[in-house]
């Protein structure tokens, strides 16, 4: 939990708003990656990657 609050302060302090968007991308996408493993939609999920 530590790495998140420093990761958003340097965002902030750095004024780095461009990464945002990607790290909120990639976190929703890795939770759909993990969620779905285990189901019967996985294949259809990474047929599209």
């Amino acid at each position: 939990m530590e790495f998140f609050k420093e990761f958003t302060k340097f965002l902030l302090r750095r004024k780095k708003y461009w990464i945002w968007p990607m790290t909120f991308v990639t976190v929703i996408i890795g939770g759909i990656l993990v969620i779905s493993s285990g189901s019967a939609v996985a294949p259809f999920i990474y047929a599209i990657f």
